[in-house]
C-alpha cells in the first residue's frame, strides 16, 4: 500500500487538491465538451457523490480571471492550447451551491439561499469601487451583500433583491470587465427536494421560477451557464420559458465518462495506492453504473475504500453511498409495491433486469404519486442502472452493484418487521413456539411470514448471502422478544449464520442454524424439494454439534438446550427440532 499519496475524502475544492497533492482523477475533458458543444444553459443531471461538486469547482478555477495555469498541468485540457488560450481566466464568474439551501421550513430555507447568494455577492467588493458602474449601480450590489445589524449573520436582501440577484450580479460584473459573467449553480434541485419533504413547495418553487428565470432566460449579460443535480425539473414546474436548456442526463453520451470513474481510472488509483488484488472487490460492491456509453464507478465508495485498506489492508468492502443521505426512496418504493412489483423488485434484487418506461423530467411533487414515478426516480438517483441503451423512454433496469443491493434488501427487512409487528400476537405466538419446543408451529409461522415477504431467488446470488438474508428475517422477528438475550454471529461472504438465544428465567437456551437450499434442475430430477429441505435440516444440526454451543449455553446456566435446523428455498422453509 503506496503510504505517501494522498486521497482528498470528501474534498471538492480543486485548487486544494492541486496545490496539496492529493490525487485528482482528470476531468478537465469536461471543459472541452462544454466549449466544443456550446449550450447556452448546461444541465448535468447525475446521482450524489459522482463528483459534480468537485467538478463545478473546476470549471470556476478554468474559467474565472486570475486563474493560475499551474493548477492544471499534465491534466487533459493543457494540450487543448487553443482552448486555453481563448478561454482560460477569461470570465467573470458567478458560483453557487444550493446544497444547504435545505431548511425545515421556508422561512429557514429563505435565510440560507439568502446567505448562499449574499456569500456569493461579497466575493466581488471591488464592484463598489469600479469606475465602470453607476452610483445607483452600486447601490443594487450594497443591498446584495448588506448584513442585518441585529443578527449580524443574516444577509437583510428584501424578497425581491434575493430573487434577482444573480441576474443583478451578472450585469454588474459584465458592466465592470466588459465581459460575459459564466453562472455556476450545483445542486440546483435540492432546494426543491427539502421543500416537497417538509411541506413549502409550492413557495420554494415560485421563488426557485424566478430566480432562475430572471438569471438564465433573456439574461444579455450571461456567457453561459452550467447546473448541475440529482433530476431533472420539469420545465413546466420552474424553466417555464427557458427554450435554451441544453441537459445532459444519465442516458446521454455527451459527457459520459466525466462524471464517476471508469474501469481504466479505477485500475490506475489501483496501483498507485498499492491495492490492485482488490480490484475484483471494488468492481462488485463499487461498479455497474452505466451512464451514456460509459460503464463508471461511484467515485465516493472507491475512495473512501482505498482510504480504508490504508489502515486495514484485509478490510472488506463497505457501503459508503449509503450513509451519505436518506434512502427515504427505497423505503417509500417497498411500501409502495404491490403484489406484482414485488415479484419484480424479486427479479432485481436476483439480479435479473426489469424493462420500464422511464420519465426523465418530473416535479418533485409527482415523485411518489404513483410507482411508475418511484422507477424513474429510483432510476435518475442510481439506485438503479440501464443495461443497454434503450429506446430513449423504455430502459432495461438493474441494481448496479452489491452496495445498492444491500440497500433494498435491508429496506425490505426493514418494512418487513414492521409489517410483522402489526400483529403482536401472532408474533408472540412465533416466538412462543421456539420455547416450547413446537418445531411444527415454527414451520408454519416462518412460512407465512416467508410468503408475505420479498424473497432471494436461486440464482445469481452467492449461497452465503442468501443465508444471510433469512437469517435476517429470522433474527428481526425474534427481537420482538425484549427479554431474550439475542446473540447473532454471521460471517462475511459465503459463511454461516448463527443465532442463540438465552431465555434465563425458564432456563432454556436455544441455538438456531439457518441454511439455503440450492434446488437446481439436476437437484429437481434426483430429490423433491421436500427431501433437499430435510437434508439441509440434518446438516444445519450436525453444524451446531461441531461448534460446540450447547455446551457454552450450558455454562452459562441453561438446563433446556433447544436445538433448531432451519432450511429455506426461497418462500419456503423446513425446520427440525433436535432437543
Amino acid at each position: 500500500m503506496n503510504t505517501t499519496a494522498r486521497l482528498p475524502i470528501g474534498m471538492e475544492n480543486f485548487e486544494d487538491i492541486r496545490r496539496n497533492g492529493f490525487y485528482y482523477v482528470d476531468k478537465t475533458g469536461l471543459i472541452k465538451d462544454l466549449l466544443e458543444g456550446w449550450g447556452s444553459i448546461n444541465l448535468f443531471t447525475r446521482p450524489r457523490r459522482f463528483g459534480k461538486s468537485l467538478n463545478m469547482n473546476m470549471l470556476k478555477y478554468f474559467f474565472e480571471y486570475g486563474c493560475d495555469p499551474q493548477l492544471f498541468e499534465g491534466l487533459a485540457i493543457r494540450r487543448e492550447t487553443r482552448l486555453c488560450e481563448e478561454y482560460m481566466g477569461k470570465y467573470p464568474v458567478i458560483s453557487i451551491t444550493l446544497k444547504d439551501v435545505s431548511g425545515n421550513d421556508y422561512k429557514t430555507a429563505l435565510e440560507m439561499l439568502r446567505t448562499t447568494i449574499g456569500r456569493e455577492a461579497m466575493r466581488f467588493q471591488f464592484l463598489l469601487d469600479s469606475d465602470a458602474l453607476t452610483a445607483r449601480e452600486k447601490d443594487a450590489y450594497r443591498q446584495l451583500i448588506t448584513i442585518d445589524t441585529t443578527s449580524r449573520q443574516m444577509f437583510r436582501m428584501s424578497d425581491g433583491v434575493l430573487a434577482s440577484g444573480l441576474l443583478t450580479l451578472c450585469e454588474l460584473l459584465y458592466k465592470h470587465y466588459g465581459q460575459k459573467a459564466i453562472l455556476l449553480i450545483d445542486e440546483y434541485d435540492v432546494p426543491l427536494d427539502k421543500a416537497q419533504h417538509f411541506g413549502y413547495y409550492d413557495e420554494m418553487v415560485s421563488l426557485i421560477r424566478s430566480l432562475f428565470g430572471q438569471a438564465l432566460k433573456t439574461n444579455h449579460s450571461l456567457a453561459f451557464a452550467v447546473m448541475t443535480g440529482c433530476l431533472r425539473i420539469s420545465r413546466e414546474s420552474i424553466f417555464t420559458g427557458l427554450n435554451n436548456l441544453k441537459v445532459f442526463s444519465i442516458t446521454d453520451t455527451q459527457s459520459d465518462e466525466r462524471f464517476g470513474f471508469t474501469d481504466s481510472e479505477i485500475r490506475a488509483i489501483a496501483e498507485r495506492f498499492g491495492c490492485t488484488d482488490k480490484l475484483c472487490l471494488i468492481r462488485e460492491w463499487y461498479d455497474g453504473y452505466h451512464f451514456g456509453n460509459a460503464d463508471v464507478y461511484c467515485p465516493w465508495d472507491v475512495i473512501n475504500y482505498i482510504h480504508l485498506l490504508r489502515s486495514e489492508p484485509e478490510a472488506l468492502p463497505r457501503p459508503f453511498w449509503i450513509n451519505t443521505s436518506g434512502n427515504d426512496i427505497i423505503r417509500s418504493f417497498v411500501q409502495t409495491a404491490k403484489a406484482g412489483t414485488r415479484k419484480e423488485l424479486e427479479r432485481l434484487i436476483d439480479g435479473e433486469t426489469i424493462p420500464k418506461k422511464i420519465n426523465q423530467e418530473l416535479t418533485y411533487r409527482d415523485l411518489y404519486t404513483s410507482i411508475d414515478n418511484l422507477w424513474s426516480v429510483l432510476f435518475s438517483t442510481g439506485y438503479l442502472t440501464q443495461h443497454g441503451s434503450g429506446d430513449g423512454e423504455t430502459f432495461d433496469l438493474a441494481i448496479p452493484n452489491l452496495e445498492i443491493r444491500k440497500i433494498f434488501v435491508d429496506q425490505i427487512q426493514e418494512w418487513f418487521q414492521q409489517e410483522a409487528r402489526r400483529d403482536t400476537p401472532a408474533l408472540d405466538a412465533f416466538c412462543d413456539a421456539f420455547a416450547n419446543g413446537d418445531g411444527e408451529a415454527v414451520e408454519r409461522g416462518f412460512n407465512a411470514y416467508l410468503s408475505r415477504t420479498i424473497s432471494i431467488r436461486d440464482t445469481n446470488v452467492r449461497k452465503g448471502r442468501k443465508e444471510n438474508f433469512y437469517h435476517g428475517i429470522l433474527l428481526g422477528l425474534l427481537s420482538h422478544r425484549g427479554d431474550w438475550y439475542i446473540r447473532s454471529n454471521v460471517e462475511s461472504g459465503d459463511g454461516y449464520s448463527d443465532i442463540l438465544v438465552e431465555i434465563e428465567e425458564e432456563g432454556i437456551g436455544i441455538v438456531i442454524e439457518v441454511k439455503y437450499t440450492d434446488s437446481d434442475l439436476k437437484s429437481q430430477r434426483e430429490k423433491s424439494l421436500y427431501e433437499m429441505l430435510e437434508k439441509s435440516c440434518q446438516d444445519a444440526l450436525r453444524q451446531i454439534e461441531d461448534t460446540g454451543y450447547e455446551e457454552k449455553l450450558r455454562q452459562d446456566g441453561l438446563e433446556t438446550i433447544l436445538k433448531y435446523g432451519i432450511a429455506c428455498n426461497r418462500k419456503r422453509c423446513r425446520v427440525v427440532l433436535k432437543k
